[in-house]
């Protein structure tokens, strides 16, 4: 139907900034509203008109991995393992029409190498509102899993929740922090979630998205990178194949993975275990330009040294990697 010229322009807005208004009470409401000025205008759906006032699930949506390309490039630094894997891993689950499982990301490395930046970064290409929203969902183990003797309860929560979210979108996806502070029992209720299932109790996961970050393996990956080095061979060299059996391995008989003997393991349920590397001198003066640029200021890059040299690295005799990355710049960059 076409909008009724008695009514003029200025109506039409009234009802559309009617239903912006409406919005903020109740979905039911603000359908009614928005539909009625669709069927006034004709100009656009009731979908993408409701979408220009509230967040919608965009689960076909696809994937600009021309965007996600450069945000890991300009933004994580000393990364090229990290960058490659997430890269072809989102770009080859979100052009599969029809996945068979959902895409689970296992994120290793020690404080401060760039795995919350990480998640932060993919959310925000797959949802435009990122961390905040309400399709991506973070758990924090310490702050949300903090009792282990309220193991069962944890668990029915969260298989609730899960369950939940992902019938209103099929895209979510799931962040888990810490896993290394986490009871293996938690992690493990959702395993029937990561299967192959067509459909579990009437609702699909394929399309959902898990990561988990862990500090776990970190040692492991220090190992390999130390290596490459003492035998005069690039960081770059390193390739996957040289960490992620060592890393599953490890995790799965590390009591404080969060992955200990994990089902998830077990069954082959995770598809890529991704190491961080631990950073250099070099990678730490890149944050600090990085954070210089994200406040407005000008690049001083004799702040830019100073910020640095202040950091510690080991090991104790070769110095060669920061040994908190480049969790602290932020706090070390106020004092300039």
């Amino acid at each position: 139907m076409r909008l009724d010229p008695r009514l003029g322009g200025a109506a039409a807005l009234r009802l559309l900034l009617a239903a912006h208004v409406v919005a903020a009470f109740e979905p039911i409401t603000v359908g009614i509203a928005i539909g009625a000025a669709s069927a006034l205008t004709g100009y656009l759906s009731y979908k993408d008109l409701y979408c220009r006032f509230a967040e919608c699930c965009r689960s076909e949506r696809p994937l600009n991995a021309s965007a996600l390309k450069q945000d890991l490039e300009e933004k994580l630094f000393g990364q090229h393992l990290a960058t490659e894997v997430i890269l072809k891993a989102l770009t080859g689950f979100k052009n599969n029409k029809n996945p068979k499982k959902p895409l689970t990301l296992s994120l290793h490395g020690w404080a401060g190498t760039g795995k919350n930046f990480v998640s932060q970064i993919v959310a925000e290409n797959l949802h435009p509102k990122g961390l905040k929203s309400n399709f991506v969902h973070l758990f924090v183990s310490t702050l949300h899993f903090p009792h282990e003797q309220h193991i069962k309860l944890y668990q029915d929560q969260l298989q609730r929740w899960i369950r939940g979210n992902v019938s209103a979108c099929a895209g979510s996806v799931f962040i888990f922090d810490e896993m290394d502070k986490l009871h293996p029992g938690v992690i493990d209720a959702i395993k029937p979630f990561l299967d192959y299932y067509e459909q579990i109790d009437g609702v699909s996961y394929r399309k959902a998205i898990f990561i988990f970050l862990s500090n776990a393996g970190g040692d492991l990956i220090t190992k390999t990178a130390l290596d490459f080095w003492r035998a005069g061979r690039k960081r770059e060299d390193i390739q996957l194949k040289d960490l992620e059996a060592v890393l599953s391995v490890g995790v799965f008989n590390n009591k404080h993975s969060g992955l200990w003997h994990s089902g998830l393991i077990d069954r082959n349920l995770i598809d890529y275990f991704i190491p961080f590397l631990p950073l250099e001198y070099r990678h730490v003066k890149m944050c600090v330009r990085a954070e210089m640029k994200a406040r407005g200021s000008a690049i001083d890059e004799d702040v830019v040294t100073r910020v640095a040299e202040e950091m510690t690295f080991f090991p104790k005799d070769e110095k060669i990697y920061s040994d908190k990355g480049c969790k602290t710049v932020q706090s070390r960059l106020d004092f300039y």
